[in-house]
Formats: C-alpha cells, structure tokens, sequence
C-alpha cells in the first residue's frame, strides 16, 4: 500500500464522485464543488508537503434509535476519509474473518441473520439438541477505541510510513472525552478502523480459541454452543482479552446466556428455532417513522423489504391497509 496511491489527484477525483451521491444540494458541499478542481489539487499539495491538517468537527445529536453523539468533518476532510477508505478496504478487507459481517460489501445483516439461523441447524443437529447462545455486546464501543493500539495494529500492517502518518492525523483528530480515545460516529473512516480494531478479537476468537460457531456484527456477537459450561469459560477468556489487549469492556447489562428456543434479540429481531420476528422496539419505531412518511414511497417501500426478512405477514398487511390505506 503506497502513500502516493491514496493522495493520487485521480484517487481524489473518484473519492469525490463516491463522496458526492446524494449531498450535491448541501451548503457546504456546493461552496467546496464552485471551486473543486482547485479545491483538490490543494488537498494533494497539502498531503504531498504533508503539511494537511484535520479541521475540527462539528457535533450534533440523533435519537434513532438511541442517542448518539455524531460528530460531523468538513467537506475536505470528508474526501479524504473517502479517499484513504477506497485504497485501505480492500486491503483489510481480505484479512478479515468470514463471519465479520459490519460495514462490509456483501455482508450485512440480514447475511448476519442468516448465518445465525444456519448456525443453529448446525449446533442443534435439525433442532434435535437444545442450543444456547452466548450474547455480549461491548460498552460505550466507539468512545472506547484507543489511538495508539489502533496505531500499533495498523502500523504491523501497514509499512508505509507515510501512511501511517495521515492515518494518526485522522484518528488523533478526535477525542471522546477520555485522552487519547474514541472515534467519530460520523467518519466514514472510522466504519473501517473498529473493524480492523476488532479483527485482533476475531482472529482470537477464530484462531486461539477455535470457536467455530462465532458471528460479530460490529460492537454485538453471539457464540452458540450445547455446553453452558463452556461458554461461561469462553466468557472469561473474552473479557479478558478484550480488557488487557484493547482496553474495551464487556457492557455487564448486555451479556446473556439463554436457550435459542427462548428467543435471541440480535440485529433488531427476536430470533427462534423456527422463525423470526421484528422485536417491539423496532416495530413501534418502524411504525412511527412510516406514519411520518406516508407520502415517501421510497421509506415505506424500505420498512415493507425489511419485513421480509423476518415473519412478519400479519404486520406487513397491517400497515399495508391499516396504516397506508393503501395497495403497495
């Protein structure tokens, strides 16, 4: 991986295109298009001399579906991120394990939902055995990423020092609060920084541990076994690692260990031996947002194709007729 391929004026130019879907009628972007061929040659002089700064960020607050502190980059920065993340991916992406499956192409979760359905037919022999799952999700996850282990992990993988130089400037641009912590939820860059961060736990998971029946959707993973034992050791040793090699927690109120004919909340749905279902949350929240949307076929359309993936007919149809009044 070059230096000179990521601050390239034709890696520029596409990161822009990539940047741009869908933003061209924003303020800020419009001031930075009037003016954009400048405007990236500038950014390459700047990265070239290394001379480029990160700006600071503008925050702001979300509430879906919990409250999140989003933190936002200027455009310039914002094209770097996009330029740095088209040569990175696909480096990092082929040494991610299989059953990683956040902010990844061809992945996602409904893959995620699938695979754990597939997992449980395998673990529970055609539902002949009772299957339990360990659930963990990890505490305050993206304030909780720490600069210089991310530095150290990229640095073994990375030999261009260059790199590695605009990579600390992105990643010590932001500070949860806690020195030397935290990356921006905002950043198209940091979707790829957690999961080379929590690539070193999937590779101890994989490959110390031997834990074959494992899937991580970001800051959530189940583990299904037939042994609650020995997924209360497992448990041990996950905190463990987790805490002496990259400083994260286990979140206390989040890990369970149930049967998964008692139903497993994991990626927004409750999950059984035989089918799934939207959990309630989820539901009232899909809901309110269609009720705001009537007149935006597109959202509606999005909610309806998301019900498909779970058995969700009687909701489906309510909303069709109840809530729309409607024949989508």
């Amino acid at each position: 991986m070059l230096y000179k391929n990521i601050i390239s004026v034709e890696n520029l130019l596409i990161a822009w295109k990539e940047f741009v879907k869908g933003k061209r009628n924003r303020k800020d972007v419009c001031e930075f298009s009037l003016s954009l061929f400048e405007n990236i040659i500038d950014v390459h002089n700047e990265l070239l001399n290394k001379t480029y700064k990160h700006s600071n960020y503008e925050a702001f607050n979300i509430s879906d579906p919990k409250p999140r502190n989003i933190h936002k980059a200027t455009v310039k920065d914002r094209l770097l991120h996009h330029a740095v993340y088209r040569i990175l991916y696909p480096f990092f992406d082929n040494k991610f394990v299989y059953d990683s499956y956040s902010c990844r192409n061809n992945k996602g979760t409904h893959k995620a939902m699938n695979r754990f359905r597939y997992f449980y037919r395998k673990v529970s022999k055609n539902n002949t055995k009772t299957v339990l799952v360990l659930k963990c999700d990890i505490k305050k996850f993206f304030a909780s990423i720490d600069h210089q282990i991310l530095l150290n992990i990229l640095s073994r993988h990375i030999k261009d020092k260059n790199v590695v130089w605009l990579l600390e400037k992105i990643i010590k641009s932001f500070d949860s609060g806690t020195d030397g912590k935290g990356l921006p939820l905002g950043n198209l860059t940091s979707q790829l920084f957690v999961n080379i961060y929590m690539n070193e736990f999937d590779q101890f998971m994989k490959h110390r541990l031997k834990i074959k029946y494992y899937i991580r959707y970001a800051d959530d993973f189940v583990i299904l076994n037939q042994d609650k034992d020995i997924l209360k050791l497992l448990l041990s040793k996950i905190s463990q690692f987790l805490t002496q090699n990259l400083e994260l927690n286990l979140h206390p109120q989040k890990v369970s260990i149930k049967t998964f004919s008692s139903g497993i909340d994991f990626l927004g749905f409750v999950h059984f031996s035989h089918y799934r279902v939207l959990r309630t949350t989820t539901k009232k929240r899909m809901i309110k947002k269609i009720m705001k949307n009537k007149d935006k076929p597109q959202v509606i359309q999005s909610y309806l194709g998301l019900m498909k993936h779970g058995d969700c007919f009687e909701l489906r149809e309510k909303i069709k007729t109840t809530v729309l009044n409607s024949s989508y």
